[in-house]
């Protein structure tokens, strides 16, 4: 039986990408088998991120929106306000997990998540992230080293669609992308941001249902 251990969760609003993802880098390299896992709850600045696997015909038009080369797998996606991203950085061999294991439980708790607001989505074999119809809501990519998981996932919940339009998302030409606010009507953008924040956390706290006990913090150290 795998021992109960701490998780620390961070609120961390609005951020620019590339320090947080130095953070995530830096994290992982000076952790030990000691170290608390973490979520880091956070939306970005617009922005696109190309994964290793990412082709330049991917980018259309990114006009005056940033591109950044990262490390985690897959293709190009955009992050930008009104989109919900949680990065998760878990020692992966602690809790006993398999990368394919966790990828479905991220996937399952997004699915969770918005059938909590009434929206049927479902995965796609052979392309990870979760759909609504034939439209993308979320899209995921992880990195593991040193037998740990960063990056994440990212939800689309309020926000501008268009950037999404100057790239392939993903890689997939004219792919459609989605969001929540267009299924649940007349909501604030922020309460909805706020509810979806809350339920997409209790799934997956549910799901990996290893911690003892969570330690929420709002600053950033």
């Amino acid at each position: 039986m795998t021992a109960l251990r701490p998780l620390i969760v961070r609120r961390m609003g609005l951020r620019d990408y590339e320090p947080v993802w130095r953070a995530m880098q830096t994290f992982t390299s000076e952790r030990d088998e000691d170290t608390p896992d973490e979520l880091w709850l956070l939306s970005h600045p617009p922005v696109f991120t190309q994964g290793q696997a990412g082709k330049p015909e991917h980018l259309l038009a990114p006009g005056n929106i940033p591109v950044i080369p990262i490390d985690r797998g897959g293709q190009v996606t955009y992050h930008g306000p009104g989109q919900l991203v949680m990065y998760l950085l878990i020692d992966v061999r602690r809790v006993a997990l398999g990368v394919r294991d966790l990828v479905n439980l991220i996937e399952q708790a997004i699915i969770d998540t918005l059938s909590g607001v009434r929206i049927t989505a479902q995965t796609r074999p052979g392309a990870p992230g979760v759909y609504v119809d034939d439209a993308k809501i979320a899209a995921l990519g992880l990195r593991i080293r040193r037998g740990c998981s960063y990056h994440g996932l990212s939800l689309n919940v309020a926000m501008d669609l268009e950037p999404f339009a100057r790239i392939n998302p993903c890689g997939y030409q004219g792919l459609a992308v989605t969001q929540v606010a267009d299924f649940v009507h007349d909501a604030d953008a922020s309460e909805l941001m706020v509810t979806i924040e809350k339920l997409l956390l209790q799934q997956l706290l549910q799901s990996l249902g290893q911690y003892s006990w969570i330690d929420v913090r709002q600053e950033f150290e």
